[in-house]
Parts: C-alpha cells; structure tokens; sequence
C-alpha cells in the first residue's frame, strides 16, 4: 500500500456556534476594523491653524501674506481669512497658544499711538524725521482731485472686450508684458493691476495743476476694470500704480517694446437700434431691431434719421451701443447679416423722392440675442452659429 494510501482524512473541529467562534479569537483576528473617524469642515480648518501656530513655533513671529516665498504666503494669506471671520475665530481659540487671532484695538487718536509707543519705535532723536525744512507739495485744490472707483452703468458696452480680451489670450494672440511708463498709457489700451483686467477707455483733455508750485500737465482717464467698475484716475496716477504694484501690459504677440502702446486702435461703434415709427405695420413688429456700424458717434450718425429710408422714416432710439477695436466695419456687416438672414425685415419703403427702397440693415429678433451675438462676434465664437426663429436664439450650425 503507497503512502498516500496510509494517510487517512484530516478532521476539523468547528465551534458549534458562531459565538463560540468569536470567543476562540483570543488575538481579536475576526475584530471589524474600525471605521475611520469622517473629517468635517471644523477638523480641516483646526488642522490648517495648527500649521499657522507650528509656523510661529519655528519662526518666533507669524507668517506673512505678501512675502515673494510661497509656503509662507500661504499661511499668512490663510491667517488673514481667519481674522477676517468671527466666527472662525471663536472656533479656534482654545488652539491659539500665541495669541495669533487677538485683534489689538486701533488707536482712537494720534496721541493713543505715541503713547502706546513702548519700544520707542517712533522716536527720532537723529531728525530724520524732521521735514519742517522740506518743500511743501500741495494736493489739487480740486475736490474731486482723488478718483475712486464706482459701479460702471455702461458696462455693458465694454464687457464684450474683456471677453475679446480673454480669449485672445488663451490663443496666445496677446500676451502680458511688462509696464512700460506713462507714454504707454492710451486710449485702448488693456492693462493687468493686482490680477483685475482694465481698459482705457478715454483720456480727457490736458489741463495744467499747480502742485507744489509747479504747473503739472494732468489728463483725467476713463478707466473700466473687468469688476464692473470704472474710475477717472489721472493718467500720471495709473502709470503710479502700475509701476508700484508691478502691473502688466496686454500686448500683441512679437510686437516690440517701443511699439506697445499701438496694439490696440478704436475703429467705431457697433449700435442696436428701435424704431419709433406710428406706422401700424413698423409698430407692430416685435422685436424689430437696426444693427448697424459708425466710424464715428452713434449719435451723429442718427442725426435726421425720420427722413431716411434707412430708419425707416421715423425717430429711433439707441437701445444698445459698443465701442469696437481692431474691427473691419466690412466683416462685421458680413457676419451680422449672416447670422440673422433668416429674419431679415421684408419691407420696401418709398423716399422723400418717390423712390422705392429696401432697408437692409433691420432684422426681427430679441435684444438680447442680438447682445449675445455681439460678444460671440467679438469673441470669435459666432462663425459657427446662425439665429433661430422659431426658438428665438443662437443655434450651432448643421
């Protein structure tokens, strides 16, 4: 007989129940893992103040949020956000063993500053800080000398060109560059100050200011900023800034630094206009519109529109106008007509010489559309797209 033939089956012996299966496990082998604890919102922000307050153990004093090192940067940009937040402050107090999230009371005065002053810190027993003998700079007698911002109320004529702007820099047409001086400050022009996009609008006339008793040659601009506000800064105040804050120039791509400031030329103004005809079958039209192109004022341009057959031989009112840049009138037309076609006004009107005559230029659909468009045309995004009547929107072409 082989000896695999001698070996007979091997017996197991099983508990008789589950329990007395569990109570066999001495060494906890058949123990269910415990399951991670879940991190909430309140863990995640006690961990990230924790790396603040180990950041002040290192380094004996709290990071900094405007310093070039970016780790450090970090944490001090993320302390500031505390600070900033009630709340988060009570939620972290009982961690703050060096005082990083107490707020010391400002000063009510100027005499509670150089009292509080206990390391002597403004002290200056050499006179550096005398300017007694120093030539006094005047400000502008002007009240309206120092420009803030405000809520833009015609912004809308300009988003389309931060929208341009954009897109061109994502095809690498533009490109950021650095401020070049206050010769490069001009009409048209894109800049970038502290991460905000902002164009030159206008620049106004020169005026001469006495300052510190000088005469200064001083333009007031026009600045829109992609926000949605605008200021009337001086020209000198915005090269100011954007030297100090290391601001940036939004520049064609190749070309050289002399020629920067000519990037960008205005070439007219696209307008939207209604028709303000008592003619039952203009008036009756909804969502009649004139879009048309001016090299110069839109208001000029209208100038005796109720006896032109191009207005339809009525008053109209501009519901819409934009300010465009590097922009052919020729290939505008082309595309506007392209896209709305299919709504197109079919109406011939007779001239104040008898004359028929067949508007071109009018179409039927919503304003809001025909903004849209605007932008799609200014963004490069409209070749593809003609309007839809039915659906009364812009719609990718089959």
């Amino acid at each position: 007989m082989s000896e695999a033939e001698t070996v007979g089956p091997v017996d197991f012996a099983y508990p008789g129940n589950f329990q007395e299966l569990f109570d066999a496990d001495v060494d906890g082998l058949l123990d269910a893992p415990e399951k991670p604890k879940k991190v909430t919102s309140a863990d995640r922000l006690e961990r990230a103040f924790l790396e603040i307050v180990e950041f002040r153990r290192a380094h004996g004093r709290i990071p900094s949020s405007t310093t070039r090192e970016i780790a450090e940067r970090k944490l001090g940009a993320r302390l500031d956000g505390i600070l900033a937040n009630e709340e988060k402050i009570a939620a972290l107090k009982h961690l703050d063993e060096f005082g990083l999230l107490e707020v010391p009371e400002a000063p009510t005065s100027l005499d509670d500053l150089l009292e509080n002053d206990d390391l002597n810190l403004l002290g200056d027993e050499s006179g550096l800080l005398d300017v007694s003998e120093l030539p006094v700079r005047k400000a502008p007698n002007s009240p309206d000398s120092v420009a803030k911002r405000k809520k833009s109320l015609e912004f809308d004529q300009f988003e389309h060109l931060f929208k341009a702007k954009h897109a061109e820099l994502a095809e690498s047409t533009v490109t950021l560059a650095p401020f070049k001086g206050l010769p490069t400050v001009q009409e048209g022009r894109f800049f970038v100050l502290n991460g905000i996009m902002l164009f030159v609008a206008e620049v106004g006339e020169t005026m001469t200011m006495v300052v510190g008793g000088k005469p200064e040659p001083k333009q007031r601009l026009r600045v829109i900023f992609e926000n949605g506000t605008e200021s009337s800064m001086y020209r000198q105040s915005l090269s100011i800034r954007l030297h100090e804050q290391e601001g940036q120039a939004i520049v064609r791509t190749g070309v050289e630094a002399e020629d920067v400031f000519d990037a960008d030329k205005e070439s007219g103004h696209i307008y939207v206009l209604q028709s303000l005809s008592d003619d039952p079958q203009i008036a009756g039209i909804t969502d009649l519109h004139k879009i048309g192109f001016s090299t110069t004022s839109v208001e000029q341009r209208l100038k005796g529109a109720e006896k032109s057959p191009t207005y339809l031989m009525a008053p109209v009112k501009i519901v819409e106008k934009y300010r465009t840049y590097n922009l052919k009138p020729s290939a505008l037309e082309h595309l506007l007509h392209r896209v709305f076609a299919e709504v197109r006004l079919d109406l011939t009107q007779i001239d104040r010489k008898g004359r028929n005559y067949d508007p071109s230029e009018w179409f039927v659909a919503p304003r809001n559309v025909i903004n849209q468009a605007v932008n799609m045309i200014m963004s490069g995004e409209i070749v593809g797209y003609v309007y839809d009547a039915e659906l009364k929107r812009l719609v990718e072409c089959k």
